[in-house]
Protein backbone atom coordinates (compact mmCIF):
# COMPACT_ATOMS: atom_id res chain seq x y z
CA UNK A 1 0.00 0.00 0.00
CA UNK A 2 1.13 3.46 -0.98
CA UNK A 3 1.95 5.93 1.62
CA UNK A 4 -0.88 8.41 2.37
CA UNK A 5 -0.89 11.63 0.84
CA UNK A 6 -2.82 13.34 3.77
CA UNK A 7 -3.04 11.43 7.02
CA UNK A 8 -4.84 13.14 10.65
CA UNK A 9 -4.59 10.66 13.24
CA UNK A 10 -7.01 11.72 16.15
CA UNK A 11 -7.14 15.59 15.46
CA UNK A 12 -8.78 17.63 17.88
CA UNK A 13 -9.05 21.55 17.17
CA UNK A 14 -10.66 24.55 18.72
CA UNK A 15 -11.82 28.03 18.10
CA UNK A 16 -12.57 30.86 20.14
CA UNK A 17 -12.64 28.08 23.54
CA UNK A 18 -14.78 25.65 21.64
CA UNK A 19 -13.89 22.47 21.07
CA UNK A 20 -15.06 21.74 17.43
CA UNK A 21 -12.76 18.70 16.20
CA UNK A 22 -12.85 15.68 18.52
CA UNK A 23 -10.69 13.20 17.24
CA UNK A 24 -11.15 12.87 13.56
CA UNK A 25 -8.61 10.48 11.53
CA UNK A 26 -8.51 9.27 8.16
CA UNK A 27 -5.88 8.68 5.01
CA UNK A 28 -5.96 10.09 1.61
CA UNK A 29 -3.69 8.02 -1.01
CA UNK A 30 -2.70 9.11 -3.96
CA UNK A 31 -5.27 9.85 -7.10
CA UNK A 32 -8.25 9.26 -4.37
CA UNK A 33 -10.89 11.04 -4.09
CA UNK A 34 -12.65 11.66 -0.46
CA UNK A 35 -15.91 13.20 -0.17
CA UNK A 36 -16.58 14.72 3.36
CA UNK A 37 -20.27 15.31 4.72
CA UNK A 38 -22.64 16.74 7.15
CA UNK A 39 -25.10 19.12 8.09
CA UNK A 40 -24.35 22.15 9.09
CA UNK A 41 -21.82 23.34 12.17
CA UNK A 42 -20.32 19.42 11.84
CA UNK A 43 -16.84 20.63 11.24
CA UNK A 44 -16.42 20.36 7.91
CA UNK A 45 -14.79 23.80 6.88
CA UNK A 46 -13.13 23.95 10.23
CA UNK A 47 -10.97 20.30 9.19
CA UNK A 48 -10.23 21.90 5.83
CA UNK A 49 -8.82 25.01 7.54
CA UNK A 50 -6.83 23.47 10.34
CA UNK A 51 -5.26 20.85 7.43
CA UNK A 52 -4.44 23.90 5.90
CA UNK A 53 -3.26 25.62 9.38
CA UNK A 54 -5.13 28.43 9.53
CA UNK A 55 -4.54 30.65 12.69
CA UNK A 56 -8.29 30.70 13.87
CA UNK A 57 -8.17 27.33 14.86
CA UNK A 58 -5.59 25.32 17.37
CA UNK A 59 -4.56 21.75 16.64
CA UNK A 60 -4.68 20.48 20.40
CA UNK A 61 -4.08 17.22 20.03
CA UNK A 62 -3.27 14.64 17.24
CA UNK A 63 -1.44 14.97 14.28
CA UNK A 64 -1.52 16.12 10.01
CA UNK A 65 1.28 14.16 7.81
CA UNK A 66 1.89 15.13 4.46
CA UNK A 67 3.42 11.92 2.57
CA UNK A 68 4.24 10.38 5.70
CA UNK A 69 5.84 14.13 7.00
CA UNK A 70 4.71 15.61 10.03
CA UNK A 71 3.69 18.77 9.10
CA UNK A 72 1.64 19.55 12.37
CA UNK A 73 3.84 22.39 13.57
CA UNK A 74 4.25 24.04 9.84
CA UNK A 75 2.76 27.25 9.34
CA UNK A 76 0.00 27.92 6.22
CA UNK A 77 3.22 28.99 4.16
CA UNK A 78 4.76 26.32 4.32
CA UNK A 79 2.43 23.74 4.37
CA UNK A 80 1.02 25.45 0.86
CA UNK A 81 4.36 25.23 -0.46
CA UNK A 82 4.55 21.90 0.58
CA UNK A 83 1.83 21.01 -1.96
CA UNK A 84 -1.27 21.71 0.38
CA UNK A 85 -3.97 23.54 -1.48
CA UNK A 86 -7.18 24.54 -0.55
CA UNK A 87 -10.44 26.01 -2.55
CA UNK A 88 -12.54 28.14 -0.63
CA UNK A 89 -15.99 28.48 -0.31
CA UNK A 90 -15.98 31.81 -0.66
CA UNK A 91 -12.84 33.39 -2.60
CA UNK A 92 -11.83 36.72 -1.42
CA UNK A 93 -11.47 39.58 -4.10
CA UNK A 94 -8.15 41.35 -4.07
CA UNK A 95 -8.10 44.33 -6.13
CA UNK A 96 -5.22 45.63 -8.29
CA UNK A 97 -3.80 42.20 -8.65
CA UNK A 98 -4.50 40.47 -11.76
CA UNK A 99 -4.80 36.28 -12.22
CA UNK A 100 -1.44 36.17 -14.03
CA UNK A 101 0.49 38.20 -11.59
CA UNK A 102 -1.68 36.58 -8.68
CA UNK A 103 -0.66 33.09 -10.22
CA UNK A 104 3.32 33.98 -10.94
CA UNK A 105 3.80 34.95 -7.21
CA UNK A 106 2.21 31.53 -6.13
CA UNK A 107 3.63 29.13 -8.89
CA UNK A 108 7.42 30.51 -7.74
CA UNK A 109 6.54 30.21 -3.92
CA UNK A 110 5.28 26.52 -4.77
CA UNK A 111 8.23 25.73 -6.83
CA UNK A 112 10.85 27.39 -4.64
CA UNK A 113 12.00 29.88 -6.58
CA UNK A 114 12.71 33.76 -6.22
CA UNK A 115 10.61 34.64 -9.21
CA UNK A 116 9.37 33.02 -12.40
CA UNK A 117 9.37 34.40 -16.44
CA UNK A 118 6.08 36.07 -16.76
CA UNK A 119 6.20 34.65 -20.94
CA UNK A 120 6.57 31.07 -18.81
CA UNK A 121 3.55 31.83 -16.55
CA UNK A 122 1.45 32.78 -19.63
CA UNK A 123 1.91 30.04 -21.58
CA UNK A 124 0.64 26.93 -18.87
CA UNK A 125 -2.20 30.40 -18.11
CA UNK A 126 -3.26 29.76 -21.52
CA UNK A 127 -2.94 26.13 -21.94
CA UNK A 128 -4.99 25.40 -18.66
CA UNK A 129 -7.61 28.23 -19.76
CA UNK A 130 -7.90 26.35 -22.92
CA UNK A 131 -8.14 23.28 -21.50
CA UNK A 132 -10.63 24.69 -18.76
CA UNK A 133 -12.80 26.30 -21.14
CA UNK A 134 -12.16 29.96 -19.84
CA UNK A 135 -12.10 33.15 -21.10
CA UNK A 136 -8.20 34.39 -22.29
CA UNK A 137 -9.11 37.67 -21.02
CA UNK A 138 -9.83 36.19 -17.76
CA UNK A 139 -6.28 36.44 -16.74
CA UNK A 140 -6.18 40.08 -16.65
CA UNK A 141 -8.80 40.56 -14.52
CA UNK A 142 -8.54 41.79 -10.84
CA UNK A 143 -8.45 38.58 -8.73
CA UNK A 144 -12.15 37.68 -8.38
CA UNK A 145 -13.21 41.55 -8.41
CA UNK A 146 -16.76 41.16 -10.03
CA UNK A 147 -16.58 37.61 -10.73
CA UNK A 148 -19.89 35.63 -10.77
CA UNK A 149 -20.08 32.71 -7.92
CA UNK A 150 -19.07 30.09 -10.85
CA UNK A 151 -16.02 32.01 -12.27
CA UNK A 152 -14.59 32.44 -8.65
CA UNK A 153 -14.98 28.75 -8.15
CA UNK A 154 -13.48 28.11 -11.75
CA UNK A 155 -10.88 30.49 -10.85
CA UNK A 156 -9.86 28.30 -7.77
CA UNK A 157 -9.37 24.92 -10.03
CA UNK A 158 -7.52 27.15 -12.44
CA UNK A 159 -5.19 27.70 -9.59
CA UNK A 160 -5.16 24.03 -8.67
CA UNK A 161 -4.35 23.28 -11.47
CA UNK A 162 -1.41 25.20 -12.03
CA UNK A 163 -0.34 24.93 -8.68
CA UNK A 164 0.23 21.10 -8.93
CA UNK A 165 -0.95 19.86 -5.41
CA UNK A 166 -0.43 16.94 -3.88
CA UNK A 167 -3.77 17.20 -1.69
CA UNK A 168 -6.67 19.54 -2.75
CA UNK A 169 -8.62 20.70 -0.75
CA UNK A 170 -12.20 21.23 -2.45
CA UNK A 171 -14.32 23.26 0.57
CA UNK A 172 -17.76 23.10 -0.84
CA UNK A 173 -16.85 23.44 -4.46
CA UNK A 174 -20.51 23.37 -5.39
CA UNK A 175 -22.13 26.31 -3.01
CA UNK A 176 -23.83 28.97 -4.86
CA UNK A 177 -23.51 26.84 -8.08
CA UNK A 178 -26.72 26.74 -10.62
CA UNK A 179 -26.24 23.30 -12.07
CA UNK A 180 -24.49 24.25 -15.10
CA UNK A 181 -21.87 26.08 -13.49
CA UNK A 182 -21.33 22.72 -11.11
CA UNK A 183 -21.23 20.86 -14.22
CA UNK A 184 -18.54 23.18 -15.93
CA UNK A 185 -16.29 23.33 -12.31
CA UNK A 186 -16.65 19.62 -11.66
CA UNK A 187 -15.51 19.10 -15.33
CA UNK A 188 -12.49 21.68 -14.50
CA UNK A 189 -11.65 19.39 -11.22
CA UNK A 190 -11.93 15.90 -13.32
CA UNK A 191 -9.48 17.63 -16.33
CA UNK A 192 -7.15 18.68 -13.62
CA UNK A 193 -7.08 14.77 -12.08
CA UNK A 194 -6.49 13.59 -15.71
CA UNK A 195 -3.30 15.46 -15.73
CA UNK A 196 -2.54 15.06 -12.14
CA UNK A 197 -2.72 11.95 -11.32
CA UNK A 198 -1.24 10.95 -8.11
CA UNK A 199 -3.16 14.00 -6.40
CA UNK A 200 -5.24 13.58 -3.65
CA UNK A 201 -8.57 15.41 -3.55
CA UNK A 202 -10.97 15.53 -0.43
CA UNK A 203 -14.07 17.32 -1.18
CA UNK A 204 -16.41 18.65 1.49
CA UNK A 205 -19.98 18.88 -0.10
CA UNK A 206 -23.80 19.10 1.29
CA UNK A 207 -25.12 17.79 -1.73
CA UNK A 208 -25.28 14.37 -3.44
CA UNK A 209 -25.14 16.60 -7.16
CA UNK A 210 -21.30 17.10 -6.90
CA UNK A 211 -21.00 14.03 -6.79
CA UNK A 212 -22.47 12.54 -9.38
CA UNK A 213 -20.39 14.58 -10.96
CA UNK A 214 -17.14 13.43 -9.42
CA UNK A 215 -17.55 10.26 -7.85
CA UNK A 216 -15.72 9.65 -5.10
CA UNK A 217 -13.43 6.34 -3.60
CA UNK A 218 -14.55 7.02 -0.33
CA UNK A 219 -17.13 9.20 1.94
CA UNK A 220 -16.46 9.94 5.02
CA UNK A 221 -19.57 11.42 7.01
CA UNK A 222 -18.95 14.35 9.76
CA UNK A 223 -21.44 14.90 12.67
CA UNK A 224 -20.36 17.01 15.94
CA UNK A 225 -16.64 17.01 14.98
CA UNK A 226 -16.27 12.94 14.75
CA UNK A 227 -16.08 11.09 11.79
CA UNK A 228 -18.95 8.66 12.27
CA UNK A 229 -19.47 6.11 9.33
CA UNK A 230 -17.05 5.82 6.11
CA UNK A 231 -17.93 4.01 3.06
CA UNK A 232 -18.08 4.29 -0.69
CA UNK A 233 -20.37 6.42 -3.17
CA UNK A 234 -23.71 4.68 -1.88
CA UNK A 235 -23.61 6.52 1.53
CA UNK A 236 -24.29 9.91 -0.21
CA UNK A 237 -26.89 8.27 -1.47
CA UNK A 238 -28.34 6.84 1.68
CA UNK A 239 -27.73 10.14 3.49
CA UNK A 240 -30.00 11.59 0.77
CA UNK A 241 -32.62 9.12 1.38
CA UNK A 242 -32.86 8.75 4.77
CA UNK A 243 -30.97 12.12 6.58
CA UNK A 244 -27.65 12.08 8.83
CA UNK A 245 -29.84 11.33 11.84
CA UNK A 246 -31.20 8.41 10.09
CA UNK A 247 -27.66 7.38 9.77
CA UNK A 248 -26.50 7.88 13.30
CA UNK A 249 -29.31 6.05 14.74
CA UNK A 250 -28.31 2.88 12.16
CA UNK A 251 -24.49 3.39 13.22
CA UNK A 252 -25.19 3.71 17.13
CA UNK A 253 -27.60 0.45 17.24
Amino acid sequence: MSTPVLQLVDVHAHAEGSEILRGVSLEVHPGEVHALMGPNGAGKSTLTNVIMGHPGYTLSSGQILLHGEDITGWSTDERARAGVFLAFQYPEAISGVSVVQFLRQAIAARRGLSELSVLEVRLDLMDWMSRLGMDPAFAERHLNEGFSGGERKRNEILQMALLTPAIALLDETDSGLDIDALRVVARGVRTVREQHPDMGTLLVTHYVKLLDEIVPDVVHVLLDGRIIHTGDATVARDIEVGGYDALRARVNS
